[in-house]
């Protein structure tokens, strides 16, 4: 069987309108309560090297209006490229500052933020938006975050993220209500990270 049949035999959710409802609920949960895990049941036919979660995103989130940059490691993968244009229409982008969403397939190799679309003061929206595959959202170090959405403090545990994640984040905070927001995917979980939200490294 060719790629393309592959592709046309697994469309995505087995429900698409209610899938795509039910995912953009948590994903919309997610960014009012950062810091949350919030599990994205609905399964996706998708290349093995997306996660649940990440299909599921993409299904719901990506259109012909939102260009997609993806990294070195998705890139080499062709069935990735072709799933992405066959289930959404997105457009792929080789340059970061016009992508409306990335696709990082981990958390240790996540690219400098600047590179990439981080909104203007009259259109803060015109960003672009992480979706970021980590090994856990639940044994790495401990990250504390501040914010709306958050009662006093939470604590986040992603793993692996670079060394100078929290740095990264604060810059990011900084630039506020410019800057990119962040969704971290494990396995069939996510978290938000918006651009509103302090990040500080806990204690080692």
């Amino acid at each position: 069987m060719t790629l393309q049949a592959n592709l046309v035999s697994s469309r995505g959710f087995a429900d698409p309108v209610l899938s795509s409802q039910s995912v953009f609920r948590g994903v919309m949960n997610a960014l009012a309560r950062p810091g949350s895990i919030q599990t994205v049941a609905e399964a996706a036919h998708a290349p093995s090297r997306l996660m649940p979660a990440t299909a599921a995103v993409a299904l719901t989130l990506f259109d012909h209006d939102t260009p997609v940059w993806i990294d070195d490691h998705f890139a080499a993968d062709a069935e990735i490229a072709s799933w992405l244009r066959f289930q959404g229409d997105a457009p792929l982008t080789a340059d970061p500052s016009r992508a409306a969403f990335a696709l990082v397939h981990s958390g240790a190799t996540l690219p400098d933020f600047e590179i990439f679309a981080l909104g203007t003061p009259e259109y803060p929206d015109r960003s672009t938006t992480f979706v970021v595959q980590v090994d856990t959202l639940n044994g790495g170090q401990d990250l504390i975050l501040e914010g709306p959405g958050i009662r006093g403090t939470s604590v986040l545990r992603a793993g692996k993220l670079p060394f100078d994640f929290v740095d990264r984040m604060q810059a990011n905070r900084a630039l506020f209500p410019r800057g990119i927001d962040l969704l971290l995917v494990c396995g069939a979980e996510l978290v938000a990270l918006p651009r509103s939200i302090h990040v500080a490294a806990g204690e080692v």
